[in-house]
């Protein structure tokens, strides 16, 4: 088997995992270089032994943990990964929740607990629009059969459609219109796909690194900014959402719940993740509802690509063969 092959069936451990299982050895007494050697050599090769194990190299001279892991993602281990820049994504929204920890003063094992937490339920999420996904896009697949199909249908009924399209001038016309409406239909589709498909950091990533800040006994005000330093390790594209709204409304979510936390008297860690937990609920049910909303609009490329192509390429050239033939009968 090609090694191309082999590193497409390698199965990545999701980050969850990988962090939950360093939080349960960081519980147990073991320092953070060590819990980081043990994950490396119980992974099997890969992307994911590769950063774990750069990490605990990094960690024994002395580099906190969460420069070691934004320094071993410098590398682009997941490129060739399936799902890649998603798992990248998540080990960098680890690396956030470490910087946070580690100069906030807050307990990294429980801080560890509660932001898988939230990387569990993102990942629920996306396996449940997946699921809700799978139905849609075999159906695009299928649809776009439909010319060939069609093409060998009529060959097969004896008509001389092949050679209609690669002989005639009438042909060529029709592969190039024939071939521009399928190629529009499959970029179609492939943008309605992503668009139901949920991308993006974990909702409420800022209002989880805020918790994690608070839980440390920092300030509100040197929370807030530990905060938008360690969002500085994520793409731009995915600070905290795809844009200036999505950055301001998130920022606007933690001074909201603070303000509460200091005219109630409550704990804001507490009302934080509450926050956190509700903004992934509402995330997961929009994306349910745009994944349900797929199969209906999956029929608009159909109706005004795919069908015309079927036309194009399967009935002109038949109709044209057909001529053709009965003329030269006469």
């Amino acid at each position: 088997m090609p090694p191309e092959r082999r590193r497409r069936l390698v199965t990545v451990t999701p980050a969850s995992t990988v962090v939950e299982r360093v939080a349960v050895l960081l519980s147990a007494g073991v320092v953070p270089a060590s819990a980081w050697r043990h994950i490396a050599e119980s992974e099997p090769p890969g992307p994911v032994r590769e950063v774990t194990f750069a990490v605990a190299t990094e960690a024994v001279t002395g580099m906190p943990i969460s420069e070691a892991l934004a320094a071993a993602l410098g590398g682009r281990p997941f490129a060739r990964a399936p799902d890649g820049p998603r798992h990248e994504l998540d080990w960098r929204q680890v690396a956030c929740a470490w910087f946070v920890a580690e100069r906030s003063g807050a307990p990294l094992a429980d801080c560890l607990r509660t932001f898988v937490a939230g990387l569990r339920a993102a990942e629920a999420a996306r396996r449940d629009v997946e699921v809700a996904l799978s139905g849609p896009r075999s159906t695009g697949r299928i649809v776009l059969a439909l010319p060939p199909v069609g093409l060998l249908f009529s060959m097969g009924m004896g008509f001389d459609t092949a050679g209609v399209l690669v002989g005639t001038p009438v042909g060529w016309g029709c592969l190039a219109v024939g071939a521009g409406l399928v190629a529009l239909a499959r970029a179609w589709n492939a943008r309605l796909v992503r668009g139901a498909t949920p991308e993006g950091p974990v909702p409420g990533l800022r209002l989880e690194l805020l918790a994690v800040a608070v839980s440390g006994g920092a300030s509100w005000d040197s929370g807030l900014a530990l905060v938008r330093s360690a969002l500085e390790m994520l793409p731009s594209a995915d600070a905290d959402g795809s844009g200036v709204a999505a950055e301001d409304g998130a920022e606007r979510d933690c001074l909201e719940v603070l303000d509460l936390s200091r005219r109630a008297g409550a704990p804001a860690g507490e009302l934080l993740r509450a926050t956190a937990r509700e903004r992934r609920l509402r995330s997961a049910a929009d994306s349910q509802s745009a994944a349900a909303r797929l199969g209906s609009t999956l029929m608009l490329p159909l109706g005004l690509c795919v069908l015309p192509a079927f036309l194009v390429v399967a009935v002109v050239p038949l109709v044209v063969s057909l001529v053709s033939s009965t003329t030269a009968s006469w």
